[in-house]
């Protein structure tokens, strides 16, 4: 495969990030218009709750009023912090919001800020970013707080020779020269097959690590300001096991989970 050719640098030209007012979602507000394509563009995205309290039994319209009145709020923080976006308030609810709305704009990216590094509590809430891990059509970008400057100063791609894998890792090389950070690309052999051959046609160096894939890219995160991994687009239960979904709760950066915008059924790295 011919990585070069591909048209994985489109994953920055459309971009969505979900804002809830929060110091999370406007770090992710933050790293989306630093990431975003020259002549790209970036959408602000707040979602106004009030099917859950519809549900609730809160259907009196001062407290739907309350509730779209906060989300304004939240998303005019977002603009004041990002003035050259769009914006767009919705009103529903949030997951299935944002989905539609990445549907809509044919976004190549959707960008969030996750509370915590706990997957369980992703799961057993229903959390924003695990259902985009699973759901989104597009590649998503988990924000954290930058650890080393001017993100994103360090990047880790984690490969094994899939191309998906070095779709992503080409993802990678291009944010790391356009920005001049510094960039490590690792194999982990300590799971299933590595294609070490597939790896050194990459036009970049890597290294090898004997971890497990999840082992070696969640260590690794805490020494670098983004992580970069592929994804098949696995969807629903089945995404459970997948190491994107895992590193992308646990790390200690901020992730991207790429998926290749021609398709196709790839594996993950593992």
């Amino acid at each position: 495969m011919d990585t070069e050719l591909k048209p994985s640098t489109r994953v920055f030209d459309r971009i969505v990030c979900g804002v809830d007012g929060t110091p999370e979602s406007l770090e992710a507000a933050r790293q989306a218009e630093r990431l975003r394509s020259p002549e790209g563009s970036l959408r602000l995205a707040t979602v106004a709750e009030v099917n859950t309290a519809v549900h609730a039994g809160w259907a009196m319209s001062h407290v739907l009023d309350e509730l779209d009145a906060s989300a304004r709020v939240a998303l005019d923080r977002a603009i004041d912090e990002i003035p050259a976006a769009s914006s767009h308030l919705v009103s529903g609810d949030t997951l299935p919001s944002l989905l539609d709305e990445l549907r809509q704009q044919e976004a190549t990216l959707v960008a969030v800020g996750p509370r915590g590094r706990s997957r369980a509590v992703g799961m057993l809430l229903g959390g924003v970013a695990t259902g985009l891990l699973h759901d989104a059509p597009c590649s998503v970008l988990l924000a954290r707080t930058p650890q080393f400057g001017e993100f994103p100063v360090s990047i880790v791609a984690g490969v094994d020779g899939s191309e998906h894998s070095l779709v992503a890792a080409t993802v990678a090389k291009s944010i790391a020269d356009r920005f001049g950070s510094e960039l490590v690309i690792v194999a982990a052999t300590g799971g299933k097959r590595v294609d070490l051959g597939a790896i050194e046609a990459f036009p970049s160096e890597y290294v090898t690590d004997p971890r497990t894939a999840v082992a070696a890219l969640v260590d690794l995160s805490n020494e670098a300001d983004l992580l970069v991994v592929g994804s098949r687009g696995l969807h629903g239960p089945v995404a459970l096991g997948s190491v994107s979904e895992r590193v992308g709760h646990r790390a200690a950066s901020s992730v991207v989970v790429v998926r290749d915008l021609q398709g196709g059924n790839h594996e993950h790295p593992r």
